[in-house]
């Protein structure tokens, strides 16, 4: 799928891809509806009304929206097809055309409270991009190890920018010092990721029209993806 032939979609008030309910998340046809051949680990980027992203969301709940009538516009050319029932009123089985992109309705974050990724070993070491921030080695995630650049003994604090990726070995030499009292400089500062970066690096499955707009989106100073 091609980033230059992206295009806004709007989708106006009062119509739907498909019937759905006020109280309820799908309509009977797509209670038990189907997707088309669903690539292996896709996620739909939900966008706010404004078009500020807020996280990844699987192909089910993206039908929710669909079927609620609650997708206020769209970007990029569908990417899925699902599958319902039979429309009792029409005779023909229900369809939706799920977009890479879909911006709800009614929903909004102020611009000033982006959240902060949690903290996890996962996160950090996909900021790390699974790297030893001291020999520089990679390795397979389960061998990797969370180290305090100041060590909590010392006052540090489990912060993202106070802790790196390390393998077992460098991190054992290293023990409860600093890594000016172990010898062992870093290579490369810690940071806390940005909502946008640490969306990009939570999900290893992302579309070219889902990047293209990720990117657009990053802080002008981000380490990793400027």
């Amino acid at each position: 799928m091609g980033t230059a032939s992206a295009t806004l979609r709007p989708v106006h008030a009062g119509t739907r891809s498909a019937p759905g309910h006020a109280d309820g998340c799908l309509s009977p046809e797509f209670l038990h509806g189907t997707a088309a051949s669903p690539p292996p680990g896709l996620r739909l980027l939900g966008l706010d009304a404004h078009g500020r992203a807020l996280d990844w969301m699987s192909w089910q709940d993206a039908t929710c929206l669909y079927a609620r009538g609650a997708v206020a516009w769209t970007l990029g050319e569908p990417c899925l097809e699902v599958h319902g029932g039979i429309n009792r009123a029409s005779g023909q089985r229900s369809v939706l055309h799920l977009h890479p992109i879909i911006a709800a309705r009614g929903h909004a974050r102020p611009h000033a409270l982006a959240p902060t990724p949690a903290l996890t070993n996962p996160a950090l070491f996909a900021r790390d991009q699974s790297l030893c921030l001291y020999c520089g080695n990679a390795y397979p995630r389960s061998t990797l190890t969370r180290d305090h650049v100041q060590p909590v003994s010392k006052g540090g604090r489990d912060i993202w920018e106070n802790v790196v990726t390390a393998c077992y070995h460098c991190n054992s030499r290293k023990g409860n010092r600093t890594p000016q009292q172990a010898g062992m400089p870093l290579l490369a500062v810690p940071y806390r990721p940005s909502w946008i970066e640490h969306l990009i690096l939570s999900n290893r499955n992302i579309l070219a029209d889902q990047m293209a707009f990720l990117k657009s989106q990053l802080p002008k100073k981000s380490p990793r993806f400027a």
